[in-house]
Protein backbone atom coordinates (compact mmCIF):
# COMPACT_ATOMS: atom_id res chain seq x y z
CA UNK A 1 0.00 0.00 0.00
CA UNK A 2 1.34 3.75 -0.80
CA UNK A 3 0.81 6.43 1.21
CA UNK A 4 1.25 10.02 0.22
CA UNK A 5 2.87 12.34 2.05
CA UNK A 6 3.05 16.29 1.26
CA UNK A 7 5.65 18.74 1.99
CA UNK A 8 4.73 22.16 1.96
CA UNK A 9 7.43 24.68 2.32
CA UNK A 10 7.51 24.68 5.86
CA UNK A 11 6.11 21.40 6.44
CA UNK A 12 7.97 19.94 9.69
CA UNK A 13 6.39 16.55 10.20
CA UNK A 14 6.55 15.12 7.00
CA UNK A 15 9.28 12.63 7.99
CA UNK A 16 7.61 11.83 11.08
CA UNK A 17 4.51 11.04 9.28
CA UNK A 18 6.38 9.20 7.07
CA UNK A 19 8.04 7.14 9.61
CA UNK A 20 4.47 6.18 11.14
CA UNK A 21 3.59 5.23 7.81
CA UNK A 22 6.47 2.62 7.52
CA UNK A 23 5.41 1.85 11.25
CA UNK A 24 1.70 0.68 9.59
CA UNK A 25 3.33 -1.60 7.22
CA UNK A 26 2.76 0.67 4.28
CA UNK A 27 5.08 2.64 2.15
CA UNK A 28 5.04 6.09 2.21
CA UNK A 29 5.38 8.53 -1.02
CA UNK A 30 6.89 12.10 -0.92
CA UNK A 31 4.19 14.55 -2.52
CA UNK A 32 5.53 17.92 -3.16
CA UNK A 33 3.70 20.86 -3.13
CA UNK A 34 4.10 22.32 -6.22
CA UNK A 35 3.27 19.13 -8.55
CA UNK A 36 0.09 17.87 -9.64
CA UNK A 37 0.19 14.30 -9.30
CA UNK A 38 -0.81 11.87 -7.10
CA UNK A 39 1.81 8.92 -8.01
CA UNK A 40 -1.19 6.23 -7.63
CA UNK A 41 -1.14 6.34 -3.84
CA UNK A 42 -3.68 4.41 -1.76
CA UNK A 43 -4.05 7.83 0.85
CA UNK A 44 -3.05 10.87 1.69
CA UNK A 45 -1.44 12.55 4.68
CA UNK A 46 -0.77 16.32 5.26
CA UNK A 47 1.63 16.69 8.05
CA UNK A 48 2.21 19.42 10.46
CA UNK A 49 4.07 22.59 10.37
CA UNK A 50 4.01 25.91 8.97
CA UNK A 51 3.16 26.16 5.33
CA UNK A 52 4.14 29.06 3.86
CA UNK A 53 5.30 30.63 6.93
CA UNK A 54 1.34 30.91 7.87
CA UNK A 55 0.88 34.04 6.04
CA UNK A 56 -2.23 35.46 5.79
CA UNK A 57 -4.16 32.40 7.58
CA UNK A 58 -2.74 29.17 8.63
CA UNK A 59 -3.26 26.88 5.68
CA UNK A 60 -4.84 29.98 3.33
CA UNK A 61 -2.15 29.99 1.19
CA UNK A 62 -1.56 25.86 1.02
CA UNK A 63 -5.23 25.17 -0.02
CA UNK A 64 -4.13 26.97 -3.59
CA UNK A 65 -0.85 24.60 -4.19
CA UNK A 66 -1.04 23.03 -7.51
CA UNK A 67 -0.98 19.18 -5.69
CA UNK A 68 -4.36 20.35 -4.23
CA UNK A 69 -6.20 20.82 -7.01
CA UNK A 70 -5.24 16.97 -7.49
CA UNK A 71 -6.30 16.41 -3.90
CA UNK A 72 -9.42 18.05 -3.33
CA UNK A 73 -11.09 15.92 -6.20
CA UNK A 74 -10.14 12.38 -4.70
CA UNK A 75 -10.85 13.19 -1.31
CA UNK A 76 -14.06 14.09 -2.66
CA UNK A 77 -14.25 10.62 -4.54
CA UNK A 78 -13.43 8.30 -1.81
CA UNK A 79 -9.75 9.25 -0.68
CA UNK A 80 -9.09 8.66 2.62
CA UNK A 81 -7.18 12.06 3.61
CA UNK A 82 -5.62 12.32 6.77
CA UNK A 83 -4.71 16.06 8.52
CA UNK A 84 -2.39 17.03 11.19
CA UNK A 85 -2.21 20.07 12.88
CA UNK A 86 -1.38 22.34 9.81
CA UNK A 87 -2.34 19.65 7.69
CA UNK A 88 -6.02 20.28 9.58
CA UNK A 89 -6.18 23.53 8.94
CA UNK A 90 -5.58 23.13 4.71
CA UNK A 91 -8.15 20.82 4.87
CA UNK A 92 -10.71 23.48 6.83
CA UNK A 93 -9.29 26.38 4.33
CA UNK A 94 -10.05 23.89 1.08
CA UNK A 95 -13.71 23.13 2.34
CA UNK A 96 -12.71 19.09 2.41
CA UNK A 97 -13.87 19.56 6.20
CA UNK A 98 -15.80 22.01 8.32
CA UNK A 99 -15.09 25.18 10.51
CA UNK A 100 -12.22 26.40 11.20
CA UNK A 101 -9.12 26.80 13.21
CA UNK A 102 -8.22 29.49 15.44
CA UNK A 103 -5.71 31.25 17.94
CA UNK A 104 -5.85 29.56 21.38
CA UNK A 105 -7.90 30.90 24.17
CA UNK A 106 -4.97 31.61 25.89
CA UNK A 107 -3.26 33.45 23.02
CA UNK A 108 -0.49 31.03 23.85
CA UNK A 109 1.62 28.23 22.17
CA UNK A 110 0.70 24.97 23.57
CA UNK A 111 2.84 21.53 23.65
CA UNK A 112 2.55 18.60 25.67
CA UNK A 113 0.75 15.39 25.97
CA UNK A 114 -3.06 15.07 26.37
CA UNK A 115 -5.78 12.32 26.99
CA UNK A 116 -8.14 12.38 24.04
CA UNK A 117 -11.26 10.38 23.43
CA UNK A 118 -11.90 8.39 20.20
CA UNK A 119 -15.36 9.19 19.93
CA UNK A 120 -16.20 7.99 15.62
CA UNK A 121 -14.40 4.34 15.26
CA UNK A 122 -15.83 4.14 11.85
CA UNK A 123 -13.93 6.55 9.93
CA UNK A 124 -11.28 5.43 7.61
CA UNK A 125 -8.69 6.79 10.22
CA UNK A 126 -10.31 5.64 12.89
CA UNK A 127 -11.31 2.16 12.84
CA UNK A 128 -8.58 -0.01 14.95
CA UNK A 129 -10.61 1.79 18.15
CA UNK A 130 -13.65 1.11 20.12
CA UNK A 131 -15.26 4.03 20.05
CA UNK A 132 -15.30 6.25 23.80
CA UNK A 133 -11.83 4.89 23.86
CA UNK A 134 -9.15 6.67 25.59
CA UNK A 135 -5.97 7.36 23.75
CA UNK A 136 -2.83 10.16 25.11
CA UNK A 137 -1.03 11.88 22.06
CA UNK A 138 1.07 15.26 22.13
CA UNK A 139 -0.28 18.54 21.14
CA UNK A 140 2.19 21.20 19.68
CA UNK A 141 -0.30 24.39 18.28
CA UNK A 142 -1.09 28.02 18.43
CA UNK A 143 -3.86 28.44 16.85
CA UNK A 144 -5.60 25.13 17.75
CA UNK A 145 -9.02 26.32 18.60
CA UNK A 146 -11.95 24.46 16.96
CA UNK A 147 -14.60 27.15 16.09
CA UNK A 148 -17.83 26.96 13.50
CA UNK A 149 -21.40 28.24 14.06
CA UNK A 150 -23.95 26.74 15.97
CA UNK A 151 -25.96 24.89 13.27
CA UNK A 152 -22.61 23.25 12.09
CA UNK A 153 -21.38 22.41 15.64
CA UNK A 154 -24.37 21.09 15.77
CA UNK A 155 -24.54 19.28 12.67
CA UNK A 156 -21.31 17.69 13.54
CA UNK A 157 -22.28 15.87 16.60
CA UNK A 158 -25.68 14.57 15.23
CA UNK A 159 -24.14 13.23 12.46
CA UNK A 160 -21.05 11.70 14.22
CA UNK A 161 -18.65 14.02 12.84
CA UNK A 162 -16.80 15.04 15.81
CA UNK A 163 -14.47 12.30 15.51
CA UNK A 164 -12.01 13.02 19.04
CA UNK A 165 -12.46 15.14 21.74
CA UNK A 166 -9.96 16.18 24.53
CA UNK A 167 -10.31 14.23 27.37
CA UNK A 168 -9.04 16.24 30.11
CA UNK A 169 -8.88 20.26 30.34
CA UNK A 170 -9.94 22.23 27.15
CA UNK A 171 -6.17 23.51 26.33
CA UNK A 172 -6.73 25.73 23.54
CA UNK A 173 -10.83 26.73 23.64
CA UNK A 174 -11.49 24.48 20.95
CA UNK A 175 -16.03 24.85 21.10
CA UNK A 176 -16.98 21.37 21.96
CA UNK A 177 -13.37 20.58 23.24
CA UNK A 178 -13.40 19.25 19.77
CA UNK A 179 -9.73 17.89 18.73
CA UNK A 180 -10.77 16.27 15.24
CA UNK A 181 -13.44 16.09 12.95
CA UNK A 182 -14.30 14.18 9.53
CA UNK A 183 -16.15 14.85 6.42
CA UNK A 184 -20.01 12.96 6.09
CA UNK A 185 -18.73 10.19 3.98
CA UNK A 186 -15.75 9.82 6.87
CA UNK A 187 -12.93 9.31 4.65
CA UNK A 188 -11.05 12.56 5.38
CA UNK A 189 -10.40 13.12 8.87
CA UNK A 190 -8.35 16.07 10.44
CA UNK A 191 -7.31 16.51 13.82
CA UNK A 192 -4.36 18.86 16.12
CA UNK A 193 -2.48 16.58 18.14
CA UNK A 194 -0.32 14.59 16.32
CA UNK A 195 -0.54 10.79 15.82
CA UNK A 196 2.84 10.39 14.34
CA UNK A 197 4.52 11.41 17.56
CA UNK A 198 2.91 8.53 19.32
CA UNK A 199 3.75 5.77 17.20
CA UNK A 200 6.69 4.35 19.73
CA UNK A 201 6.69 4.45 23.41
CA UNK A 202 10.25 4.83 22.86
CA UNK A 203 10.08 8.19 21.25
CA UNK A 204 6.44 9.51 22.80
CA UNK A 205 4.26 8.97 25.27
CA UNK A 206 2.67 6.05 23.88
CA UNK A 207 1.72 4.12 20.77
CA UNK A 208 -1.87 5.10 20.52
CA UNK A 209 -1.26 7.02 17.10
CA UNK A 210 0.12 4.55 15.27
CA UNK A 211 -3.79 2.81 14.60
CA UNK A 212 -4.70 5.90 12.79
CA UNK A 213 -2.17 4.60 10.24
CA UNK A 214 -2.85 1.02 10.83
CA UNK A 215 -6.93 1.64 10.76
CA UNK A 216 -6.06 3.52 6.83
CA UNK A 217 -3.61 0.18 5.96
CA UNK A 218 -6.25 -2.46 7.18
CA UNK A 219 -9.05 -0.30 5.63
CA UNK A 220 -7.58 -0.43 2.05
CA UNK A 221 -5.91 -3.81 2.26
CA UNK A 222 -8.88 -5.38 3.94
Amino acid sequence: MLIGVITFPGSLDDRDAARAVRLAGAEPVGLWHADRDLCGVDAVILPGGFSYGDYLRCGAIARFAPVMSELVPAARSGLPVLGICNGFQILCEAHLLPGALTRNSGLRFVTRDLPLTVENAKTAWTRAYSGGEQIVVPLKSGEGSYAADPGTLADLEASGQVVIRYAGDNPNGSAGAIAGVCNAEGNVVGLMPHPEHAVDPLTGPSADGLRLFTSVVAGVLG
